[in-house]
């Protein structure tokens, strides 16, 4: 295999070592992802097989969220501490013993333990990914490489309804048993353990980020990188850098202070994180192969849907990779605000005047099943191609070099927070209506508008060292 560290570089760079060094990067966003969604396969066998109601199963598929909370802003500083390669291995051990320890658990308590654990590696994953592919991308580049980790992200999370899917058919349901004697639902949950492994061989391969050699005044090491990605610009690019660095202290938290409590930009970070989880998409995530058989479907059409969806999240990706960087950053954000507005009022609309059945779930009659089921998928279509890419962009790009590392573990912190507070919530939503659950997500994606039209500022081929 290659070493990306070997510092014979080209004399103009290689694009094809960046995207690939950005891309082992991303397979930090894909464990995110896989980590987060394959839950979803495991829940209704979790209810069944540790006889959990409503509060504790919310709570437990929840406990990975609180985890990443924690590790989100934890993240921020053990990548200015140990570097971000270092940094990649730690999440990397946590997500491998996650996966066996939750796999293996024999009890809720145990399961949301071992939850958290890897909870703390998403919360890493979701710091480090973004402002490691900011500080090694090229300007030119940088909103289309900053794209792959949501590319990745949307992946890991389709590989794990797809494994979901693959694992309960093989078994006949999730909670049967499938090898070894254990139920289909572990198996689901140690499936992330390869994956988990050779992320952290993979971040052993890479260059460190140039910005953190500078700020470690290493940089002949700084510029041999640099030389690998942009060339004979390389000796200008560690100036630069080293200019930025120059009237700073060490980085710390206490740097994020304003007269506001915190500065005006960190401030945007945290709502532009916050109001990303606000519109509801991991609830289609998290709970939708039971949502589905709630309105009727079976097990196996609930997770093929789930698996399309997924599918479909994919797909608008790309259309983000695509345009980002041609019209900026802004302008997709305020087209995935009106489009999730128009699609969750939809939604709200359709369970809000859905009958119900004996146990209370909604009954979806006529064309009503067919109009939320694209619904859901026009929704996601507008989240993918807007809010779920350009927010990881934003956050990687829009702090200066001295506060990034800080600054975007904060931000991603209160994004797990409210990522946590609507999973958790959504349980109880879900039992008093669903039209008035997607009523607030729809009010939300709604305000997400007016927050994008006031506060964001475009920063489309600017350089780090400008912002």
């Amino acid at each position: 295999m290659v070493d990306l560290r070997d510092e014979a570089v080209a004399s103009e760079g290689s694009l094809v070592k960046v995207v690939l060094i950005a891309s082992v990067a991303a397979v930090g966003g894909f464990l995110f992802g896989y980590d987060t969604a394959v839950i979803n396969g495991a829940v209704g066998a979790l209810q069944t097989v540790f006889q959990a109601g409503d509060v504790a199963i919310g709570l437990s598929v929840s406990a990975a969220l609180l985890g990443s909370a924690i590790g989100a802003f934890v993240g921020g500083q053990l990548a200015d501490r140990l570097g971000r390669i270092r940094t990649m291995v730690v999440a990397s051990l946590l997500f491998s013993v996650s996966a066996v320890g939750s796999g293996l658990a024999f009890g809720l308590v145990t399961f949301s333990l071992w939850r958290l654990v890897g909870g703390v590696a998403v919360g890493i994953a979701s710091v480090i990914a973004p402002a490691y592919i900011a500080e090694i991308a090229p300007a030119h580049l940088r909103g289309r490489l900053g794209s792959l980790q949501q590319l990745a992200i949307v992946v890991g999370i389709f590989s794990a309804l797809l494994v979901d899917y693959g694992i309960a058919n093989a078994a006949g349901g999730a909670a049967n048993p499938l090898w070894l004697g254990l139920g289909a639902w572990r198996w689901m949950l140690i499936s992330a353990l390869p994956v988990s492994l050779l992320y952290g061989v993979g971040a052993l391969m890479i260059p460190e980020s140039p910005r953190y050699l500078v700020a470690k005044k290493r940089d002949d090491k700084a510029r041999a990188v640099l030389r690998s990605i942009i060339g004979s610009a390389a000796e200008a690019k560690v100036e630069e850098i080293r200019q930025s660095f120059a009237s700073a202290h060490t980085s710390r938290f206490s740097d994020l202070r304003g007269r506001l409590g915190l500065l005006p930009v960190v401030w945007v970070g945290i709502g532009l994180s916050v109001f990303q989880q606000l519109v509801g998409i991991n609830v289609i995530f998290y709970y939708s192969s039971v949502l589905w058989q709630a309105v009727g479907f079976s097990e196996r059409d609930s997770l093929a849907i789930t698996v399309i969806t997924s599918l479909t999240n994919i797909l608008t990706t790309f259309i983000a990779i695509a345009t980002v960087d041609r019209f900026g950053r802004k302008p997709l954000l305020i087209i995935g605000s009106v489009g999730m507005t128009l699609t969750l009022g939809t939604m709200a609309w359709v369970f809000g005047t859905a009958g119900v059945d004996a146990s209370g779930n909604p009954v979806l009659e006529g064309s009503s099943g067919t109009v939320a089921l694209v619904s859901a998928n026009l929704y996601v279509f507008c989240f993918g191609m807007s809010w779920g890419p350009v927010t990881w962009v934003l956050l990687g790009e829009m702090f200066n070099n001295q506060i990034r590392a800080h600054a975007l573990a904060l931000a991603a912190s209160m994004q797990w927070i409210a990522n946590f507070a609507v999973s958790a919530t959504f349980p109880g939503l879900r039992t008093a209506g669903l039209g008035l659950a997607y009523g607030l997500y729809a009010g939300s994606a709604l305000a997400s508008l007016f927050f994008v039209l006031v506060f964001i500022r475009e920063t489309k081929g600017r350089e780090l060292e400008d912002m």
